[in-house]
């Protein structure tokens, strides 16, 4: 219970911290509120009366009190330029949103620690080459790339997947597997070293050298051990799946979140901005404490220490 209610505690700070910095640097950028309600042609006085209504004649600390106050009562603001409310847009934008991450970490799963688990089991050998040369690629190669080349190869001239849009399960594979690939190269370096850690523990050793099988001990002791990483690290690639979904939304017309934020930070839109990013703050405190506990659960190690 202390370890749970130690990190709801670091994750409030967190909260705190992710909207302070946002709100200073969104009102420091030099845009007008005002002028993006009213259009061009207002008047002064109609520029006046919104910046009293919005209150953002007030000191900058009034302000983030009044925002945090409403955002206590659930209440996001309104949308500069669609003169909707944020919360809604927003949250009517999650489902899709959860598709795409939920089918990334399906594949960075999938691959990452099959890669990782041959890489490791193989060390040295051409199957390892070849999974360490796939994290190298993935890696290195912008999503962008990844998704454009995805649509051209499978959507354009193979006619297997959609160019795009948003449906069942044939219009989420190429989108979520390129959100996925990224974070899929980083689990088989971490599943790979694991393995190779685990090859040189002293109970491994022991186990072979009595003449238990070799396929055995892998299924038993080495790779139990290596994968209990892996919920922590899912729980960490939150925060990166949530990044990389506002390029995976523009490329594939994904109606999530991501393009939600891609559209705020087009128009300046500081209400959406913050609701956003608010959004994937909490999005990514609460991944990582269910995160920590289910390591803290499984990993005895962890509670050791």
């Amino acid at each position: 219970m202390s370890f749970l209610l130690r990190r709801l505690g670091q994750g409030v700070i967190v909260l705190i911290g992710v909207s302070i910095i946002t709100f200073l640097l969104l009102y420091v950028i030099p845009s007008d509120p005002a002028s993006l309600i009213a259009g061009r042609a207002a008047n002064p006085d109609t520029l006046v009366r919104i910046n009293a209504q919005l209150g953002l004649d007030q000191p900058l600390w009034m302000r983030y009190g009044i925002y945090m106050w409403h955002l206590l009562q659930g209440n996001l603001g309104w949308s500069y330029v669609e003169r909707t409310s944020v919360a809604h847009e927003l949250f009517s934008r999650v489902p899709a949103t959860l598709e795409l991450v939920t089918g990334a970490i399906f594949w960075e799963v999938l691959l990452g620690v099959s890669l990782g688990v041959v890489g490791g089991l193989w060390r040295g050998r051409w199957p390892d080459k070849l999974a360490m040369g796939f994290s190298y690629v993935t890696v290195a190669a912008p999503q962008f790339v990844t998704g454009l080349l995805f649509l051209y190869v499978f959507g354009f001239k193979l006619g297997w997947l959609p160019l795009g849009g948003y449906g069942g399960l044939s219009y989420l594979i190429l989108p979520s597997l390129t959100l996925g690939l990224l974070n899929a190269a980083w689990h088989t370096r971490v599943v790979r070293s694991e393995i190779v850690r685990e090859h040189r523990e002293p109970y491994v050793e022991a186990a072979l050298a009595r003449g238990i099988p070799r396929r055995t001990v892998v299924l038993r002791h080495i790779l139990p051990g290596a994968i209990l990483p892996v919920p922590t690290l899912v729980g960490l690639d939150f925060g990166f799946l949530m990044g990389g979904a506002v390029i995976i939304d523009q490329v594939f017309g994904w109606p999530g979140v991501g393009q939600y934020m891609w559209q705020g930070i087009q128009n300046t839109d500081v209400p959406v901005i913050m609701g956003v990013t608010l959004f994937a703050a909490c999005f990514v405190v609460v991944a990582n404490i269910v995160a920590d506990i289910v390591s803290y659960l499984i990993d005895p190690r962890i509670r050791v220490s």
